[in-house]
């Protein structure tokens, strides 16, 4: 075999190799996301504390970062933590 050869059959196993991890990549991502649930508010929490997800949440429509309340609640089983 001569080396225009050799080299044209590398230059394809290497295409088809990253190839195959590009389509293997592209499905795991895929698997991933269709799995992943985004964290959301739960209004049983609001009806619990009796207070607005706003109480918890930085946003008042609930979601997002917590406030310093929503940290402590969290970090208490999600139960409203004691008056210190």
């Amino acid at each position: 075999m001569d080396e225009a050869t050799c080299n044209r059959i590398n230059s394809r196993s290497s295409a088809v190799l990253y190839s195959a991890t590009g389509i293997s990549t592209a499905l795991l991502v895929g698997a991933l996301v269709a799995v992943a649930k985004p964290a959301t508010a739960t209004p049983a929490y609001a009806a619990q504390t009796k207070s607005a997800c706003g109480r918890c949440h930085v946003s008042a429509a609930g979601g997002g970062s917590l406030t310093s309340f929503g940290k402590a609640f969290a970090a208490n089983g999600h139960k409203v933590p004691k008056k210190q």
